[in-house]
């Protein structure tokens, strides 16, 4: 089983892996699991299959170090979107012109390959400490195999390898959404007065979150992420043209900043929506619940992870790291909320869940290089 960096992400591109959660009857992660499971075996690691659905697979690889060193895991996801709209073979995993193609070659396979390779190049060195490779099933849905492994395994700080263009990503936005439903009363249309229209309440909603957003956008810009928003994605109502609606559903959006919690959010969600939730005057009736949320995160500026990384960065690439944030949410924030420093370092590319999915092949070499030596003087 191959070590070379790209010849290891080809083959992991190879391997369909498109998450289920997002494509009903997709490949799943249990192909690729048993692949990296073998591939960490055969290269010293204890592995362990972990995970609450057995056809969703998580797989840990640990190699325990000789003691007194730091623990750092090593985090990445197996699953993919799906291929349908990919342009060509999104299997295939074509080199051309220093480029790797495919399906996750920059969403994540060239940083698993990077991580598979560096903490093995590391391990090779005989650490005090032990390295924890975490290789999670769901990131793309619902971060199922993040938390799973958070159950089980802790360390005294962690990667992500998420994309990132080799540079440092330490902070990004949480985001919550919300339903909200409107019950109003249906009614001849030539006749709307004997109804209670929930279309024309939800517009009173519209220009409550319109006044939310004005807030966001006046508040001081966070360095690395800039402000929170707030949007409706979705909206559904009414039965017919000649019928005033009896009913409006709307999924409301809101990415927020690192310091605020969900909590908070929701409640200054609620407090923002007070004239329109609840019983109105006009006769409709809001109630507003929360589906998913995930908290920001960010990294401490002295934190030493991000401090070797930044070292480890700047010896492989020639200069200094460039430090980042993302608008948008990683598994980053769960390993945060439990207790673990991180941060985010990934390759280069572009196309994440686009018709065509790209990586630098000498990024996905530099990555491996830099995990390897942040294991090494972290975990010494």
């Amino acid at each position: 089983m191959t070590s070379a960096p790209v010849d290891l992400a080809r083959r992991l591109i190879e391997i369909d892996s498109t998450n289920p959660g997002l494509i009903p009857g997709a490949a799943g992660e249990t192909a690729i699991a048993d692949f990296v499971a073998r591939w960490l075996a055969e290269h010293g690691f204890t592995v362990s299959r972990i995970g609450r659905d057995a056809d969703r697979p998580t797989i840990v690889g640990i190699a325990g170090g000789t003691g007194g060193g730091r623990s750092l895991m090593l985090n990445g996801h197996l699953d993919t979107v799906g291929t349908a709209t990919y342009r060509g073979d999104g299997l295939a995993a074509e080199l051309r012109d220093g480029r790797l193609y495919g399906r996750g070659a920059f969403d994540m396979k060239g940083g698993l390959a990077a991580i598979l390779v560096g903490a093995a190049r590391a391990v090779e060195m005989g650490l005090s400490g032990d390295v924890i490779v975490t290789l999670v099933a769901d990131e793309e849905f619902g971060s199922q195999g993040t938390e799973d492994a958070l159950a089980l395994y802790s360390a005294d700080a962690a990667i992500v390898a998420e994309p990132s263009g080799l540079e440092l990503t330490v902070a990004h936005r949480g985001f919550a959404w919300f339903e909200l439903e409107i019950a109003g009363l249906a009614a001849h249309g030539s006749m709307p007065e004997q109804g209670v229209d929930a279309i024309a309440h939800a517009g009173r909603v519209l220009r409550a979150l319109d006044a939310l957003r004005e807030r966001l956008e006046s508040r001081p810009a966070h360095p690395y992420v800039g402000r929170g928003t707030v949007r409706v994605s979705t909206i559904a109502g009414g039965v017919d043209a000649a019928t005033v609606a009896p009913s409006c559903t709307l999924t409301i959006e809101r990415r927020f900043l690192p310091g605020e919690t969900v909590d908070h959010v929701e409640g200054e969600l609620r407090d923002s929506l007070a004239g329109v939730l609840g019983e109105h005057e006009s006769g409709a009736v809001s109630t507003l619940r929360r589906i998913v949320a995930r908290g920001a995160f960010e990294a401490h500026p002295e934190s030493t992870i991000v401090a070797e990384v930044a070292n480890a960065a700047r010896d492989v690439l020639g200069s200094e790291a460039v430090r980042r944030g993302e608008p948008f949410w990683t598994d980053a924030g769960l390993i945060a909320e439990a207790g673990i420093p991180c941060v985010i370092i990934g390759v280069d590319g572009g196309g994440a869940h686009a018709d065509e999915e790209w990586a630098t092949t000498s990024s996905i070499d530099q990555l491996a290089q830099i995990i390897e030596r942040t294991t090494v003087a972290f975990c010494e």
